[in-house]
């Protein structure tokens, strides 16, 4: 889909795909398009309320809400966010007395630097959310969620076990929290059905051939043929990227996951392809360090769960190949369903986050103890995961209680040499990003990933928040980490002004209120 620049032909430039490829959804995706409307300027809001933007001079929040003072004297007023809300909902926002509802219209109107673009994705994410929703049909047997949600396709009473990715593909509205939720630059509308999980398709991978003498790979790559590795490849990029190579075959067929480009080979690997393709925040590569240094990060982490007491697995890295380019190569792992008992399920946790299951409190608090267990045990041996919605994994019992975590793709998690010495643990033999020992960039990705994200998502909200914190923690190891993840302000990934600063690599960091440390909310009667 290539948007036009206004929210409203965003819209209608995908009404007509719709109306070519599926003219039977027109009518529910005009009748989402509001909600789809609200849900994207919610996470916008929330952005622009918390991210530390450099145009933003003042906050003035009160009991009517929130104001936003810019540089160059204009004001934006709106609700005051919950920071770890995932329920709440904004209908519009003003810029110096003008109401928009629409997110697009909104950052148009502001006018900032790399702005323009910002907003035609948000345009997409709009109309591309409003499709997903627009395609969801109650299936007899899956859990219903108690509660209304309409980002979850929900149906009947809770029954037999489900494959994880029937659990991955239930969440239809994306990142809880990134008002790029549901963006999809370069994919029609064609290609969001056939290829987006929450679209329930099953994709057929190509397979390209490639020399082995023309390859670098790790470990045991399970798809070969004749002297030659076959590399899957997704079908958007043999379209649009690879447009010189010819698949082998008939090819791989598999259900995508949360990711789009990691899919699920049915009786096989989870396999992750290289796709080239905006995604909520960026263009996700598959470089060729992160596929040598794969077997190793895998056996360094299978040793490091192998320490917390049968509380944490890892996916191995079956193996990893490119043929000397991030656009032609692949991972696969293990499934995370190999780790699962008798009666067990294993659930990715963004499907908690979406209330696809039931979250009392004390399901929250006793999930949160485990995670931070896990996560605060690991980050002082010298591990700090970006533990996700996607990255995290729950086992629960035949009873639904959470029992033990599965943590996979291990391409952005950060190694600590110097914790790692302290416990008389040998560093592995790895360089580049992923190798720090700044406390900083430690906690900020545990503690952004795990609790300003999952926890925070799963809760729903500031008080559930602090409510499950509280519980989970009393009985922790008061640890330097716990006291910096209790008293100081809690860092999150700055969605919002990533988006709008693209000279900036890597991860910014927005600092929330901590939920411990203003009962009241992040804004209550505060200026700053």
């Amino acid at each position: 889909m290539h948007p036009p620049r206004t929210p409203a032909g965003t819209e209608t430039a995908l009404a007509a795909e719709l109306r070519t490829v599926r003219p039977e959804l027109l009518a529910p995706y005009a009748a989402e398009l509001p909600g789809a409307r609200s849900a994207v300027l919610t996470r916008l809001w929330r952005g622009l309320a918390l991210d530390p933007l450099p145009w933003v001079t003042r906050r003035d929040a009160g009991s009517a809400g929130l104001t936003l003072r810019t540089a160059d004297g204009r004001r934006l007023r709106g609700p005051r966010p919950d920071a770890y809300a995932t329920a709440s909902t904004v209908t519009e926002v003003e810029l110096d007395g003008t109401a928009y509802d629409h997110p697009a219209a909104l950052m148009a109107a502001l006018g900032l630097p790399h702005g323009r673009p910002f907003a035609s994705e948000l345009a997409g994410s709009v109309a591309s959310l409003a499709l997903s929703r627009a395609n969801q049909v109650p299936s007899a047997g899956f859990s219903s969620v108690g509660v209304s949600s309409p980002g979850v396709s929900t149906a009947g009473p809770a029954e037999a076990h489900r494959a994880l990715w029937e659990w991955e593909q239930r969440v239809v509205d994306g990142h809880p929290f990134h008002p790029n939720c549901r963006s999809r630059p370069g994919f029609s509308v064609a290609e969001e059905l056939a290829y987006a999980p929450e679209h329930r398709p099953v994709v057929r991978l190509g397979l390209i051939a490639v020399r082995e003498d023309d390859c670098r790979s790790t470990g045991e790559w399970p798809y070969r043929e004749a002297g030659q590795v076959l590399i899957p490849v997704h079908p958007w990029q043999a379209r649009h990227v690879l447009k010189d190579e010819k698949p082998v075959g008939d090819g791989i067929a598999a259900h995508p996951l949360m990711s789009l480009r990691t899919l699920a080979v049915p009786g096989g690997p989870h396999v992750k392809t290289a796709l080239s393709a905006r995604l909520t925040s960026s263009v996700r590569d598959i470089s060729v360090y992160s596929i040598t240094s794969a077997a190793t990060v895998s056996a360094f982490m299978e040793s490091m769960a192998g320490r917390l007491d049968g509380l944490l697995h890892i996916t191995r890295t079956l193996g990893a190949v490119t043929a000397g380019s991030a656009d032609l190569a692949a991972v696969a792992r293990e499934s995370p369903e190999l780790y699962a008992g008798t009666g067990e399920q294993v659930v990715p946790v963004a499907a908690l986050a979406a209330s696809v299951l039931p979250r009392s409190p004390g399901w929250v608090a006793e999930f949160s103890r485990l995670a931070l267990t896990v996560g605060l045990r690991l980050l002082d041996l010298g591990v700090a995961l970006e533990a996700h919605g996607q990255n995290l994994l729950v086992v629960l019992s035949p009873a639904g209680d959470p029992v033990r975590l599965v943590y996979r793709d291990l391409a952005d998690i950060r190694i600590s040499p110097a914790r790692l010495a302290r416990h008389g643990i040998p560093a592995p033999d790895l360089t580049g990003r992923i190798v720090t020992d700044d406390e900083s960039v430690l906690r900020s990705k545990l503690f952004g990933s795990l609790v300003a994200g999952t926890l925070a998502a799963t809760a729903g909200s500031t008080p559930a928040l602090r409510e499950a914190l509280s519980t989970a923690v009393r009985d922790l190891p008061r640890t330097p980490d716990l006291t910096a993840l209790l008293e100081e302000p809690l860092p999150a990934k700055a969605l919002t002004l990533m988006r709008l600063s693209p000279e900036r690599p890597g991860d910014i960091w927005a600092r929330l209120p901590n939920p411990f440390a203003d009962p009241d909310g992040p804004f209550r009667g505060r200026s700053f």
